[in-house]
């Protein structure tokens, strides 16, 4: 027990741990995504229902998290797939300084413009086929 005590946490091993923790995220995501496309089968009302229940706030903030768990384990894991390629082992620190500031910003712009109205344009851009996505 004493040697926990004295265990200290390092900088790769807190990157280690929320790698996995976005890993494991992303998965629960995923087995909701599965389930709300569910109701598709289930018929119009059970689809809309479900559909009305997440259209909340609340869910939108949680919308804003799931693009922070996306964009962390997006930069992290370009962190470590150009470590394991032998790139800038003897920089990782470093390394992860800048997947975490490229991960912050990415989270930031794109967190913004979905809370904001800059969310709803581009949403009625995309719906009408303008703009950079037609």
């Amino acid at each position: 027990m004493r040697a926990l005590q004295r265990y200290r946490i390092h900088l790769g091993t807190a990157a280690f741990v929320l790698h996995r923790l976005a890993g494991l995220g992303l998965i629960l995501y995923l087995l909701l995504h599965i389930w709300v496309i569910h109701h598709l089968i289930t018929g119009k009302e059970s689809f809309d229902a479900t559909m009305e229940f997440f259209n909340t706030g609340l869910f939108k903030f949680f919308e804003v998290g799931l693009v922070g768990i996306i964009f962390y384990h997006l930069w992290n894991g370009l962190r470590v797939t150009v470590i394991d390629m032998g790139i800038l082992v003897e920089r990782q620190k470093a390394l992860f300084g800048v997947a975490v500031v490229l991960w912050l910003a990415s989270w930031g712009v794109v967190g913004y413009a979905m809370l904001t109205k800059v969310g709803g344009l581009l949403s009625a851009v995309a719906r009408v086929g303008g703009g950079w996505a037609s």
